[in-house]
């Protein structure tokens, strides 16, 4: 695994450890039904449009605060995925393959995941392109925001609510509604 390293001017950095194994972690990010359940802080509700989790695939989400209008919230790619340890997106190409200006600010998010005795060390930085990106996105919340769904994460992950370790994954899966 390769991973660059964290430049403090440019990268916020969100870790926890989380009570449940590696796959269980894995699951929630790569199946939408899962996915849905932690993106986006409640008390908003996320919609997976498109969620294909391999180098070039697209994800794209959309949210909203009564379930019924959505309104666009990520559309990104895929750069790297590591079967049980690390996905990289980004969304300064979006899911068309197209050079993206996204709002508030274009970034590079790599969600990395390794054993620990009590569970998963998950570690999820953001990268910027410049300082001034960087402080922007903390000033918006980043720290409120991206720690709250980790919360969400680890509680959907640590109760059981991934699905068996039986249950195939479809990395190409397209969901349309909830």
């Amino acid at each position: 695994m390769t991973t660059v390293a964290v430049d403090p001017r440019f990268d916020l950095t969100i870790e926890r450890l989380i009570r449940a194994p590696r796959r269980k972690i894995w699951r929630a990010w790569t199946q939408p039904d899962l996915l849905q359940q932690w993106w986006i802080p409640a008390p908003m509700r996320t919609r997976v449009d498109h969620l294909d989790v391999r180098p070039g695939g697209a994800f794209v989400t959309q949210m909203s605060e009564d379930g019924t209008t959505y309104v666009p919230h990520t559309d990104s790619v895929f750069l790297v995925v590591e079967d049980e340890r690390r996905l990289v997106f980004t969304n300064a190409v979006n899911s068309a393959w197209r050079p993206a200006s996204p709002q508030p600010v274009a970034m590079t998010a790599e969600i990395i995941l390794d054993d620990h005795p009590d569970g998963t060390d998950y570690r999820a930085v953001v990268r910027h392109g410049d300082p001034e990106q960087r402080t922007l996105h903390e000033e918006l919340g980043f720290f409120d925001g991206w720690g709250s769904v980790t919360d969400a994460l680890a509680a959907l992950a640590e109760t059981g609510g991934t699905s068996p370790d039986t249950t195939p994954m479809d990395h190409s899966r397209t969901n349309t509604g909830i």
